[in-house]
């Protein structure tokens, strides 16, 4: 949020908003025992709710139309219903369950996502505390259930929302979309980039043949980093009990979700991770090809996380924290498109 005065009163239409949810889904006031604000979100309001029957729900509350975003960022609460519909049906991997939604912003409840809660603490939260053996075991358990995510397909690549247009017959095609749509919104906010984007674009067009080698449009998360993956249970014997804010997904190469499974590193050094993936009957082989895919993935990922901090107004210690650490890592991923198209 640009200042504080704006953060209260959006989080006091907020938490109305969540409590016309609940009751849109026929819960009577009285039955809700408690109504708590979650933190750790950059971009919806959260809030859990514990109902008396036992049930615990969390209700999400996207910002309002009105304030400014990036392109890919509309409607995004219907990739996130997508997502756990599609990859809850298929079995084998905690998502929440959606409980009742409203996509369209415009009705007269906004738009919300009311789902279980899962149980469990962020990953990013306890890894200060798992010993090497508990995190390999968790890392092999992770590999097989983003395997068991990656058998999902969808009818068409881009993003549910379709914000730039319908779905796509091919990958090359929806994915040059979305990073065309993205440089526009690092020129129209004045993002800080390591190259200018038609510097940028002309490196990751060029490079795009190499995307014709998807074929089927598989269930891609593209945000599981540590904060959107849960743990339960005892020191020594947590497991993975949620995958949880899938809204960022989009139908497209698996390859994609080990940017931010690997988030600033290199998915190759987390052998236990690709030994659970493969397990699972995941395939990961990283030749020439998949290294440069993963290249344009991750130039995509980091335009977003160098980007999205203007519309979202950041202060000046995120700002940089993203030019120190994330601008290096774009930059490495533009010299390797270079690299093979000098090639």
């Amino acid at each position: 949020m640009a200042n504080g005065s704006e953060s209260v009163s959006v989080s006091a239409a907020a938490a109305r908003a969540a409590g016309t949810a609940v009751r849109v889904a026929g819960i009577p006031s009285q039955d809700v025992v408690s109504c708590e604000p979650l933190s750790g979100g950059t971009y919806n309001a959260l809030f859990l709710i514990s109902l008396r029957d036992g049930r615990r729900w969390v209700v999400k509350i996207p910002p309002s139309v009105s304030l400014p975003g990036l392109g890919y960022e509309r409607d995004l609460l219907r990739g996130e219903v997508e997502f756990y519909a599609a990859v809850g049906a298929a079995g084998g991997v905690p998502v929440p369950d959606v409980v009742r939604y409203e996509t369209d912003p415009g009705a007269a409840t906004g738009a919300f996502l009311i789902m279980s809660a899962c149980p469990g603490t962020p990953w990013q939260k306890l890894d200060g505390e798992l010993a090497p053996e508990e995190r390999a075991r968790l890392r092999r358990e992770l590999g097989g259930l983003v395997a068991r995510t990656h058998t999902v397909t969808g009818p068409g690549f881009g993003y549910p929302a379709l914000p730039f247009g319908p779905l796509a017959g091919s990958w090359r095609e929806a994915f040059t979309a979305m990073v065309e749509r993205l440089l526009e919104d690092a020129v129209h906010y004045g993002a800080r980039l390591p190259r200018t984007p038609d510097a940028i674009h002309g490196l990751m067009t060029g490079a795009s043949e190499v995307l014709d080698e998807v074929t089927v449009p598989v269930a891609v998360h593209f945000d599981l980093w540590q904060g959107n993956i849960l743990l339960d249970g005892a020191p020594g014997a947590r497991t993975v009990s949620g995958i949880i804010d899938g809204e960022r997904m989009f139908w497209g190469d698996p390859l994609a979700d080990f940017v931010s499974l690997a988030l600033l590193g290199e998915i190759e050094d987390d052998a236990d991770f690709l030994a659970g993936y493969e397990a699972a009957g995941g395939r990961a082989r990283f030749g020439a090809s998949a290294r440069l895919r993963m290249a344009l993935y991750r130039g995509y990922l980091y335009l977003i996380m160098l980007t999205e901090g203007v519309p979202r107004g950041y202060g000046a210690d995120e700002r940089a924290w993203a030019w120190r650490h994330v601008a290096p890592r774009l930059e490495a991923a533009l010299r390797r498109l270079d690299q093979a198209g000098a090639a």
